[in-house]
């Protein structure tokens, strides 16, 4: 059985003759090996073939994934993803909070923060997402099939092209209704409605209010994302959610035995 030269040997020698002394040939020696003669650019080629990580399934990519994997399934290959800074994960926690809560309360659907998988063309894991009541059957075990109801991306130095370009085009085809970027370093917030098959800026800015589309009575004051400290969770429920949050509180203050005696209500 031959044995399979390794990528080194497909390299081009071109070596000069060697002369004697008086300038005449060198005297005949042992016969030379093959001479391997590879173009440069199929060298490369070949080079890049070898060295390039093998192409997954999605099945095969959610196997070899955790629960903790920044990572995203696109064209077969993995692409992984940057740490969050501070700052962006206080504004993922804050509307994840706000956002869950309001959802909860209301009986709308429910909310995936990241690490969460939405499989459209690619797998991509946006910052967070929003499934509607009657979306529900397209969550499995770790994705979500089909798009979201709202997906929420926060921008960083590093994942602002794919957000704004080929996520952006990707969640309009694939048919993500609304879509929020949120830049926490130029304090500038864009929402989008998909119209058409495309998305379309609703609004945008530093500063303003913001009603959803999706989640029926859920409002922001964009000013309040660029806030430090962010604001209280609780503050900002009690403004967007009013009676319902208040009544909401109360029934688990009493659920839980914490009314006071003989205290009306």
């Amino acid at each position: 059985m031959t044995t399979p030269l390794p990528a080194e040997a497909l390299i081009e020698r071109d070596r000069p003759a060697t002369t004697g002394g008086n300038g005449g040939a060198a005297p005949p020696g042992p016969a030379a090996g093959p001479d391997w003669r590879i173009p440069p650019a199929l060298r490369q080629q070949i080079m890049e073939t070898l060295e390039r990580p093998p192409r997954l399934t999605y099945e095969e990519f959610l196997d070899w994934a955790d629960e903790d994997t920044l990572a995203e399934w696109v064209n077969g290959e993995v692409i992984m993803t940057s740490p969050a800074s501070n700052r962006h994960q206080d504004l993922t926690r804050f509307l994840t909070t706000v956002l869950g809560t309001f959802v909860e309360v209301h009986d709308l659907g429910t909310i995936r923060p990241v690490p969460f998988q939405m499989k459209l063309e690619h797998g991509r894991e946006p910052d967070l997402l929003f499934v509607a009541q009657e979306h529900m059957s397209r969550l499995r075990r770790s994705y979500l099939a089909g798009p979201a109801d709202l997906v929420i991306e926060i921008l960083s130095p590093e994942s602002a092209g794919r957000d704004r370009g080929e996520k952006f085009y990707e969640y309009a085809q694939g048919g993500v209704p609304e879509y929020w970027l949120i830049d926490p370093e130029t304090r500038w917030a864009e929402f989008y409605h998909l119209v058409e098959g495309r998305h379309r800026l609703a609004f945008e800015g530093r500063a303003g209010e913001y009603h959803a589309v999706v989640l029926p009575g859920f409002w922001l004051r964009v000013e309040w994302l660029w806030q430090e400290p962010l604001p209280a969770t609780d503050a900002i429920l009690l403004e967007i959610g009013g009676v319902a949050y208040v009544r909401r509180q109360l029934a688990l203050i009493r659920e839980r035995g914490l009314w006071p005696e003989g205290a009306g209500g």
